[in-house]
């Protein structure tokens, strides 16, 4: 019985990971507000390193827009915790450092997801299987 359930857990969640992998990706320089949906997903942020792009960042939001352009993109340090990561890492001296690394060096692509639920199991999964950079944060 188990093994019929995780089986058809496995397979959404390599679908879902796919379609994340495949989706068109959206250069932080080049964003707006306007080539965001309003919508719930789970969102994958790379950045191009020595002619590298790698995982940076894996997240979920109920509003990919705030999250990715506001937050990520526009947002103080309270809002965004790549550009904290970035700083801590000691990869950007500062905010204003992180926000330029994030605007030029960093792209995003993303996937709609409605249930709460399953954008949490595939955040989870995509971040275990892709190892992003930050994406990866310490334990309460």
């Amino acid at each position: 019985m188990f093994q019929c359930m995780i089986e058809s857990q496995r397979q959404f969640l390599e679908e879902r990971l796919s379609a994340l992998l495949c989706a068109t990706s959206l250069a932080f320089v080049d964003m707006t507000p306007s080539k965001i949906p309003e919508v719930p997903g789970v969102y994958l942020i790379t950045a191009k390193v020595t002619g590298l792009e790698l995982p940076y960042y894996v997240g979920r939001t109920k509003n990919l827009r705030q999250r990715l352009y506001n937050n990520h993109l526009m947002g103080p340090l309270s809002n965004a915790r790549l550009k904290n990561c970035l700083i801590s890492a000691g990869e950007c001296k500062d905010i204003i450092a992180a926000k330029e690394f994030v605007k030029i060096c960093c792209s995003a692509r993303w996937i709609e997801q409605g249930n709460f639920r399953e954008r949490g199991a595939i955040e989870g999964y995509a971040t275990g299987l892709l190892f992003p950079k930050h994406g990866i944060c310490e334990e309460h």
